[in-house]
């Protein structure tokens, strides 16, 4: 057999075994105008749509919070087999929580985890986390009608400027003190880090971009310094030298929790939050990132 025929016939059981959502790249185009907003092929195979709640004006101890730094909400598909898989975490106010999770229900969407991720955020917001299996169409049809009860904004956002807003704080040295580098993300300097081993749900491996990876916010509050929030996903043997690097490191735990319901390994999330000078709290942030199995830089 010629190497272009055994070619062939490899490039041929690829898309057999390739799941038929997946294959069909107008398909998640169908998924995002039935939500009634479209989003971004991720890494790891993955469909995110940004929901961020730039309706609500959000403080927390006299800082204004940027939609991206605490407001980010967001529904990424994923193929499996023949359907999807859906997950997501929602940012609600009060008021939105029972119409929502009562539609969401009706429409098949389970949840599994609600919670507050802020202390003396003012208005409250809660976070609600979502999962569903099925037709990806039909799931985001379902996802628009509980999301329609909420003031939740669906239309396309502005196209962002041509370069995001400046760093006003030494990003190098924030960099090296995590030992990771960040990226700018509409003036909100982003980390993202993988844990080091695989996360499945339903039997499924997670991709960072459905909420398995570490994910830590700096907002610029002038003088050098940032308010800080995230999530750390943690193991339970994690959790609480998590917490003694972060208490040491100035650095309050505002929230943990569970956000999915058959993850192997059973994962805990911890939620924090700091003002001060962004490269002191780099280095606490880099005192709890020792304490857990994550990916190492290259």
């Amino acid at each position: 057999m010629s190497k272009l025929l055994r070619f062939a016939l490899l490039l041929g059981l690829c898309a057999l075994a390739m799941p038929a959502v997946a294959a069909n790249e107008d398909y998640w185009q169908k998924v995002g105008q039935a939500l009634g907003k479209e989003g971004n092929q991720q890494p790891g195979q993955a469909y995110r749509v940004a929901l961020p709640r730039t309706d609500l004006h959000v403080t927390l101890d006299g800082v204004a919070l940027k939609p991206g730094f605490a407001l980010g909400g967001w529904l990424a598909f994923a193929a499996m087999n023949d359907n999807a898989m859906v997950m997501g975490d929602l940012v609600l106010t009060q008021d939105e929580i029972a119409p929502v999770m009562k539609k969401f229900e009706q429409g098949g969407i389970e949840i599994t985890a609600l919670h507050n991720h802020l202390l003396r955020a003012e208005p409250m917001t809660l976070y609600m986390h979502v999962l569903g299996h099925g037709d990806p169409v039909k799931l985001a049809q379902a996802l628009h009608a509980g999301l329609a009860l909420s003031k939740t904004p669906l239309q396309a956002a502005a196209q962002p400027a041509a370069a995001p807003p400046a760093i006003d704080f030494d990003t190098g040295a924030v960099d090296k003190a995590m030992g990771y580098k960040g990226k700018n993300s509409g003036g909100i300097y982003q980390f993202t880090i993988s844990r080091a081993k695989p996360v499945t749900e339903d039997g499924m491996e997670i991709p960072a971009a459905m909420g398995s990876a570490i994910g830590i916010n700096f907002q610029p509050t002038g003088g050098g310094k940032a308010a800080i929030t995230g999530d750390f996903v943690l193991t339970d043997k994690e959790v609480n030298p998590v917490i003694k690097a972060l208490e040491a490191g100035g650095i309050e735990i505002t929230a943990l929790h569970s956000h999915m319901l058959t993850d192997q390994p059973r994962l805990f999330f911890m939620h924090f939050r700091a003002n001060d000078d962004a490269a002191k709290l780099a280095h606490g942030l880099r005192g709890a990132l020792d304490h857990i199995d994550v990916k190492k830089t290259s």
